[in-house]
């Protein structure tokens, strides 16, 4: 019985060898790794502009490796998992070490809890995510994305930077205010819309093509004022479809109320 365990052992090994992991979509995954650990460095090295931006283009590079494994049909559960380790590195640890040495450090136990604070909510985001992918709806995220909180911390640095209060060692408190209120979002129910459904082959209305070449001139004009803007308009955006939402099924909730005492 013994021999057969250790005859089938090997087979079983080689099977899983020969499968393989999809390569174009984990090599997308570990650039924006990298794009993650080099925040890290150039965080610790005070180049806080280079990690910003670091921190974006793992942002960019984590839309496309999901959109290049459906394309390609290379989705699997290893790279969803590495996926996802690739988020808490990129989105999660790197954002918290740049604003921590860059802003929050003056705050002492208040400014690393609150860099704590944001890591431990985007782990927990991650999480809940991973495990209600196939429950919740797919237009809306429960919950403000990893990726989103991440990019606000970068386009904040990069705002700061451009408006000439980069480089001063003084406290800033509106920024310790948006890493707590950034943290309580991602592990809040507020609803995001997901772009999921978003398809640039679609026909679209000749209006709204206009309407992306101005949105594209304006960034080009002003990248990092546009850059927050776009970005502090998605966060806010959250709060305000959600209770939207929230006021129009108020009536309904009434009407199905009434209804079941009517019978009762």
């Amino acid at each position: 019985m013994i021999d057969d365990e250790m005859n089938q052992e090997p087979h079983i090994r080689r099977k899983s060898i020969k499968k393989g992991v999809y390569l174009l979509p984990n090599l997308i995954t570990s650039a924006s790794l990298f794009g993650g650990f080099y925040s890290v460095i150039a965080s610790l090295d005070g180049h806080f502009e280079n990690a910003a931006i670091a921190i974006l283009v793992s942002a960019v590079l984590d839309g496309l490796d999901g959109r290049v494994a459906r394309l390609t049909g290379s989705t699997s559960k290893f790279g969803v998992e590495y996926d996802s380790l690739a988020d808490l590195v990129a989105f999660g640890v790197a954002p918290g070490i740049l604003i921590f040495t860059w802003a929050l450090r003056p705050f002492g136990r208040f400014g690393w809890l609150a860099a704590f604070l944001y890591v431990v909510c985007g782990a927990l985001r991650l999480a809940r995510f991973n495990v209600q992918i196939t429950t919740v709806e797919s237009k809306r995220f429960n919950g403000l994305p990893i990726p989103a909180a991440a990019a606000m911390v970068c386009a904040t640095v990069l705002l700061f930077f451009y408006i000439g209060k980069g480089e001063e060692l003084t406290k800033h408190i509106t920024v310790l205010i948006l890493v707590y209120t950034l943290a309580f979002l991602m592990i809040s129910n507020v609803r995001y819309y997901s772009f999921k459904q978003f398809n640039l082959s679609q026909r679209m209305p000749f209006r709204f093509l206009v309407g992306l070449i101005l949105l594209f001139v304006a960034v080009a004009a002003e990248p990092n004022i546009m850059l927050f803007a776009l970005i502090f308009g998605y966060i806010v955006s959250g709060p305000i479809t959600t209770c939207f939402d929230y006021r129009q099924r108020q009536p309904l909730r009434v009407v199905q109320r009434d209804e079941q005492e009517k019978r009762h």
